[in-house]
C-alpha cells in the first residue's frame, strides 16, 4: 500500500516545486520599470544641445546607455492634461480635460479607464509612486486605486519671502538661491523615497514612478548649484524683442492672465539673466537626484532587468516669444526629453523621428510583453528602440484649450487656432521659430497637407475645469469668463 501511495505523492511534491520554480522564474525575467517624471523641463539638457551650458551628467549618461527621441513632443503645454494623457493614454482633445482640472476620474466616462500604473499591477507588478505624477495631491485620496503603494515624503522647506515681486505671480513664481541644505528640497526627500525602496531589492517585478519638481517654480537651488553658472557668463536663449509680430493674436489668448510674467517685466526689473541662471542651476540639482535614484539601481543589481523612462510633462519659456512659463503651442512649450533605457533598448542611439508622450504607455507594455489595451491613442516606440531610424510618418500633436492644435513633423511645426489662424515654421532652417510662413503662398500646399492631419474630434471642455480655460465662440474668446475681445490691449 505504501508503495503504491509514494509515486503520486513524489510527483504532487515534484509538481509543486516545479511550479514554484517557475513562478520564481518568470518573475525573475520580467523586467522592472523606473518611471521618471520631471516638471516643466524643457530641452536644455546636454545630451539634447538646448542649452550651451547646461550641465546634467545623470540624464546625459542614461541617454548613453539608451535611445534618446530629439524629436519627442507632449500632448498639452499644461500639467494637469499632459500627465492625465501620459497616464490614461489619451489625448486632451479626447478627454476633454485641457486645463489645471478636473481630476480625470470625477469625469462620468473615464472613471473606469485603465491607466499606466494600474495596468502593470494588474499584470502581477507592484506599483510604487513618490512625488509629482499625477497633477495635484487629491488622486491619493481617491476611491480608485492608482498605485499599490504610495511614497508620503516631507514637502521640504520653502523660503519664508519671495525675492522677485512679479505683477501676477503667488507665492510660487520665484527664482532665488536657496537657503536652506540641498537635503532640505523636495526632490531630494522624493529621490531619498525611492532609493529607500530599490536597497530593498524588491522581489516581485516593480513599476515605480518617481516625480520630481524641479525645474518648475519656484527655482530653488543651492549656491554650489548657480556657482556652475556665473551670472556674468550666462548665456541667453534665442529671443527676438518682437517676435509676435507675425503671429495671430490669438496665440496671446492662451495665456492671457496666468501667473507668469512677460518678457517685458524680466527686462524691465533686470530679471532676465536670473531666471535663466536660475532655470539652469535648477535643472542641474534635479539632476543630481535624479542621479541618486539611477545609483541605487545600479548598486543593487537592478539596472540589467529595468527598463527606464524619464520625460518631462512639457517645457517652459524663459523670454522667448515674449513671455515665461509653459501654454503655447510653440516648441518652447511642446518640446521635451524622452529617454528610455534598458532591456531591449539600443545603447548610444539617437532617433529624430517625431513622437509623442502618448507613445509611453503602448511602448512599457510591449518592452515588458503586457497586452496593449485597446483604447490607447499613441502607437509603441519598439520599432525605433531597436533601430533609430525606423520609419515613422505619424506627426505629434500638442493641444491647448479647445481647438487649438500644433502639429509637428520633422520638418514643420503648424499652429491652428480655434479662430481658424496659423502658423507655420521650418524647423529646419529657423528652428527657433522665428518667421511665420503660413500667409506665404509658396507654402500653402505644406499648409493643406498639414491641417488634414488634426485631430478630428475636439472634445468641449469637461464639467470643473478650471477657470484657466479658453472658449472661442462666435467670434468671442472668453477667458476665466471674462471677454477678451479684439478691442482688448495685450496687457504687460
Amino acid at each position: 500500500m505504501t508503495r503504491f501511495l509514494f509515486k503520486p505523492i513524489v510527483l504532487a511534491a515534484l509538481s509543486l516545486l516545479l511550479s514554484a520554480t517557475l513562478a520564481s522564474f518568470s518573475r525573475a525575467e520580467k523586467p522592472n520599470v523606473l518611471f521618471i517624471a520631471i516638471d516643466d523641463l524643457n530641452d536644455w539638457i546636454g545630451c539634447l544641445d538646448g542649452h550651451p551650458q547646461v550641465k546634467t551628467p545623470n540624464i546625459d549618461s542614461l541617454a548613453q546607455r539608451g535611445t534618446l527621441f530629439t524629436n519627442a513632443f507632449c500632448q498639452a503645454p499644461v500639467c494637469n492634461p499632459s500627465r492625465t494623457s501620459v497616464m490614461t493614454g489619451l489625448r486632451p482633445s479626447t478627454t476633454g480635460v485641457y486645463s489645471l482640472s478636473p481630476w480625470f476620474r470625477s469625469v462620468d466616462n473615464l472613471k473606469d479607464l485603465v491607466t499606466l500604473p494600474q495596468h502593470f499591477s494588474n499584470a502581477g507588478y507592484t506599483s510604487y509612486t513618490v512625488g509629482k505624477i499625477y497633477h495635484g495631491g487629491g488622486w491619493n485620496n481617491s476611491d480608485v486605486k492608482e498605485f499599490d503603494i504610495i511614497g508620503r515624503t516631507d514637502p521640504g522647506l520653502r523660503p519664508k519671502e519671495k525675492r522677485v515681486k512679479t505683477p501676477r505671480g503667488g507665492p510660487g513664481m520665484d527664482w532665488v538661491v536657496y537657503p536652506y541644505q540641498d537635503s532640505d528640497h523636495k526632490d531630494w526627500k522624493t529621490a531619498s523615497w525611492a532609493v529607500e525602496q530599490l536597497d530593498k531589492k524588491p522581489e516581485d517585478p516593480f513599476f515605480m514612478a518617481v516625480g520630481f519638481a524641479l525645474p518648475h517654480v519656484p527655482l530653488l537651488a543651492t549656491q554650489k548649484w548657480f556657482d556652475l553658472y556665473p551670472e556674468e557668463e550666462v548665456i541667453l536663449p534665442r529671443m527676438l524683442l518682437d517676435d509676435r509680430s507675425d503671429t495671430p493674436r490669438f496665440s496671446w489668448y492662451l495665456h492671457w492672465k496666468l501667473p507668469e510674467p512677460r518678457q517685458k517685466f524680466l527686462l524691465q526689473a533686470g530679471e532676465q539673466i536670473k531666471i535663466v541662471q536660475a532655470y539652469l542651476a535648477s535643472i542641474s540639482y534635479m539632476d543630481s537626484q535624479v542621479g541618486r535614484v539611477l545609483e541605487a539601481l545600479e548598486r543593487n543589481g537592478l539596472s540589467d532587468n529595468t527598463v527606464v523612462v524619464l520625460w518631462s510633462d512639457h517645457g517652459y519659456h524663459l523670454g522667448e516669444k515674449e513671455i515665461t512659463g509653459k501654454n503655447t503651442l510653440w516648441d518652447r512649450s511642446a518640446r521635451v526629453p524622452l529617454v528610455f533605457a534598458g532591456p531591449g533598448i539600443t545603447a548610444g542611439a539617437r532617433s529624430h523621428r517625431t513622437v509623442e508622450l502618448l507613445d509611453i504607455y503602448p511602448t512599457l507594455s510591449e518592452l515588458c510583453e503586457l497586452d496593449v489595451p485597446r483604447h490607447l491613442e499613441g502607437i509603441s516606440l519598439l520599432p525605433q528602440l531597436r533601430n533609430a531610424n525606423a520609419p515613422r510618418t505619424r506627426p505629434a500633436i500638442t493641444t491647448h484649450n479647445h481647438d487649438n492644435h500644433g502639429l509637428r513633423t520633422e520638418k514643420y511645426r503648424y499652429i491652428q487656432y480655434a479662430d481658424g489662424s496659423e502658423e507655420l515654421y521650418d524647423m529646419i532652417n529657423d528652428p527657433s521659430e522665428f518667421s511665420n510662413l503660413a500667409g506665404d503662398k509658396n507654402y500653402a500646399a505644406v499648409v493643406r497637407s498639414l491641417k488634414k492631419r488634426l485631430p478630428k474630434v475636439n472634445a468641449r471642455p469637461v464639467n470643473g475645469s478650471a477657470n484657466r480655460i479658453l472658449i472661442y465662440e462666435n467670434g468671442i474668446a472668453n477667458w476665466e469668463g471674462q471677454d477678451i475681445g479684439k478691442s482688448e490691449p495685450i496687457p504687460d
